[in-house]
């Protein structure tokens, strides 16, 4: 047979492979990951982290206060929002096998800032590298707010009068 047919004749995936050796299922496996690519696009990222930043305790909302009432706004309209408030505060750059993030932040009062953005980054490293199997090369965290406890919500639903 010529040089170009062996080359392309189908490669046996069980049994005896002529020198002795035998394939096995998780070989096969692992050949399969690398017949294609997969992209992730940063909306996906951001998502991620961002539903990652707001379970950490101490974090109130995501994104600056001008962001966050716009946002709000955008929210009230039918069809306004143009961008979901899970990714309110949150930027990715993601590349082909890594990723950084930008995320604003506001902080509830009575939390250590540095523990707060910490315990973020932490959460927000392990969902995104769980999930999406990139390297989070950094987490820059900018803490634009603190909520005092009785200062009222930018975004509260609720109207003023009735």
């Amino acid at each position: 047979m010529s040089e170009a047919g062996e080359r392309n004749r189908p490669q046996h995936t069980s049994g005896d492979q002529g020198d002795g050796s035998r394939r096995t299922a998780l070989s096969k496996r692992d050949e399969a990951g690398v017949r294609g690519r997969t992209t992730i696009a940063d909306g996906v990222v951001e998502k991620i982290a961002g539903l990652a930043a707001r379970d950490v305790a101490g974090v109130h909302a995501m994104g600056g206060g001008l962001s966050r009432t716009l946002g709000a706004v955008r929210d009230r309209v039918p069809g306004g929002s143009s961008k979901s408030s899970v990714t309110r505060g949150v930027k990715a750059e993601v590349g082909e096998v890594q990723t950084a993030l930008d995320l604003e932040i506001v902080v509830d009062y009575g939390y250590s800032i540095a523990d707060v953005a910490r315990d973020v980054r932490e959460n927000v490293v392990s969902a995104v590298e769980r999930m999406t199997s990139l390297e989070v090369v950094e987490v820059n965290i900018a803490v634009s707010d603190v909520k005092l406890p009785d200062e009222e919500d930018d975004d509260d639903t609720e109207p003023r009068i009735r």
